[in-house]
Parts: structure tokens; C-alpha cells; sequence
């Protein structure tokens, strides 16, 4: 019988909660591992995706702080590999002793990932993504003039950078991980949405860009033909009307009661519209295929029908399984 096959992609949260020491969110990812360890101890086969944001911030503070004409500031792709190496390496350890307590052997890999981004797309016309800290708009101005960077005010707290932010296109490395989880690997790929990328005639150059997680793990999830994408956030549902007393939650939805909340102007641009947009574009690519939006916490419970929001081509119909 084939193995189940899911990919998971962390959010922010299972990392860092307001502490930033390397020994919180150490902490952070062991509490999260004993939780990833249910998946294998069914015998599903798990890829780890993770949100990077907190972390590159952080990296990116120390790169300008140490800026000089000796050291100088690594561009935002390389802090983006380097967040890759620094969370996987984390999240390997926590793994493999949430393994251990539980007597099972099994190897864990990370595998800094290349996500290939195209050079056309509009996002590049229209820098969106806030990264690093916040300037005065005397600063930012300033900044702008001598790096030729984007800077836009950011919810009255002052001017940030922004970049891009590029749909995935491929990635680089799916057949290596896809080779690795059929032969028993966890694997922790896509970290921060990947290092965007460009193919050009001379090779691979990186951009500077931000990609998001929850289309990454989705591009990923597609490329790895999973059975489940599993996009985990703070809450246990997807919610309509959220926070007002109409509010309801989704459980069994189908993809166009989705489009028609969006349409709606149910979900925030900023934080649930982009994973229930991923989320319908997994599970349009096969009516076996399915989503699941939830919280840590309720994971495996989701995976099983017992809690989450699950979206499929054509809702609960669909999920005989269940």
C-alpha cells in the first residue's frame, strides 16, 4: 500500500512567539517536533515547510548594523539561505530527539531551497512585502536615494523596505527531495518561501524578493505529488466573518464556496487570503488532493477529520475517506 505523502508548512509561530534568543526558539521547535512526530509514527510520510519572517528580519538588522566597507551587508537572498541553514539545523535537532523519545529511527535532512521565480512577473512592478526595521521618513528618503531600494510607510509606525513578491514558478530542488521522502528522509525544505530565483542563460541568479510560504509549500506540495497540503496558522479554522458576532467557521468547503467568500472580501490580504488561496490551488490540480488549514495543535487531528478547515475540488462530497 503507498504511503501517504503530506506536506506541512509551519507558521511563524512554531518557531519564534516574542523571545528571538536561538535557545527560545529552540525550545519553540521541540514543542513543535513531539507534535510532527504523530504523522510518522503513522507511517505518513512528512515534508517541513517554515515562514522565515522573524528570523531574516533579525539577520538583516545584524547585516546593516555590521555594514562596513570591510564586512559588508549580505544582499536579502543570501539572509534568506542563511535563516534555510539556521531553522533547519534547529528543527533537524528537535526532530530527531521527539524521535528518539519515541524509539523511532529515521533520518531528518534539510535541503536549502531554490524556488524559480519569473522575471516578467507584475509583483516586480509593485514592491509589497515589508522587510527589516522601521525608518523615519527623513531616513527612508535618504536610503532610497543612495541604494535606489523601495521604502513605503508601514500602519503609521514609520517607512520600511519593500521588495517583491513572486508567485513560485518551480523548484529547483523537488526532485532531490522527492528522492530523499521516498526513501524515509524527513525532510525540511522551502524555508521562508525559498530563495527566489532566476534562470538565465549564464545560471541561476538570485533576486531579491520574498516569496510566500504558503505558495511556496503549495508549488512544492504540487511537484512532490502529495496527497495533503497541511497549512498551519494560529487559529483552528478558516473563519467567515471573523471576529464579529456572524462569525462562522469553515470545516468541508469546496472551492467555490472559497472563491465565493473571497469575493466577499472574507479573508485579510495580509494573512488568511493567501493560504486559502493556496490552499484552492493544490486542491485544483486533482480531485484526490486536499488542503487543510488549522493550527499546530489540531494537525493530525485535521488529517483525520476530526478538526480544521479541509478544502477540496468539491467539498465533503469528495472526502469519502473521512
Amino acid at each position: 500500500m503507498k504511503k501517504k505523502k503530506v506536506v506541512i508548512a509551519l507558521g511563524g509561530n512554531a518557531i519564534q512567539s516574542g523571545d528571538a534568543t536561538a535557545a527560545a526558539q529552540q525550545q519553540a521547535l521541540e514543542t513543535t517536533a513531539r507534535q510532527l512526530v504523530d504523522f510518522i509514527e503513522q507511517g505518513i510520510d512528512i515534508i517541513i515547510s517554515h515562514g522565515n519572517g522573524p528570523q531574516v528580519g533579525n539577520i538583516l538588522l545584524q547585516q546593516a548594523a555590521a555594514d562596513s566597507i570591510k564586512n559588508p551587508a549580505m544582499p536579502l537572498d543570501t539572509c534568506g539561505a542563511m535563516s534555510q541553514g539556521m531553522i533547519g539545523y534547529w528543527m533537524q535537532n528537535a526532530l530527531e530527539k521527539a524521535l528518539n523519545e519515541r524509539g523511532i529511527q529515521k533520518e531528518v535532512a534539510t535541503v536549502i531551497t531554490r524556488v524559480v521565480v519569473d522575471q516578467h512577473d507584475p509583483a516586480f512592478l509593485n514592491p509589497t512585502k515589508p522587510i527589516g526595521p522601521f525608518y523615519s521618513e527623513e531616513e527612508a528618503n535618504s536610503m532610497a536615494q543612495e541604494t535606489h531600494a523601495c521604502f513605503k510607510e508601514d500602519a503609521g509606525r514609520g517607512f520600511r523596505r519593500v521588495v517583491p513578491s513572486p508567485k513560485p514558478v518551480s523548484i529547483k530542488e523537488h526532485s532531490v527531495i522527492n528522492s530523499l521522502v521516498e526513501q524515509g528522509t524527513i525532510v525540511i525544505s522551502c524555508g521562508g518561501g525559498g530563495i527566489p530565483v532566476m534562470e538565465t542563460e549564464s545560471g541561476v541568479v538570485g533576486v531579491e524578493a520574498v516569496i510566500d510560504k504558503d505558495f511556496a509549500s503549495e508549488k512544492l506540495a504540487e511537484l512532490v505529488d502529495a496527497d495533503a497540503l497541511i497549512i498551519l496558522t494560529a487559529v483552528d479554522n478558516v473563519y467567515i466573518d471573523f471576529n464579529k458576532p456572524t462569525q462562522r467557521k469553515l470545516e468541508d468547503v469546496s472551492i467555490a464556496e472559497l472563491n465565493a467568500f473571497i469575493e466577499a472580501g472574507h479573508f485579510a490580504a495580509g494573512s488568511m487570503l493567501p493560504k486559502v488561496e493556496a490552499a484552492i490551488q493544490f486542491a485544483e490540480t486533482n480531485p484526490t488532493r486536499k488542503t487543510i488549514i488549522t493550527s499546530l495543535d489540531q494537525a493530525f487531528n485535521a488529517l483525520v477529520g476530526r478538526a480544521g478547515t479541509v478544502v477540496s475540488m468539491h467539498g465533503a462530497k469528495e472526502l469519502v475517506s473521512r
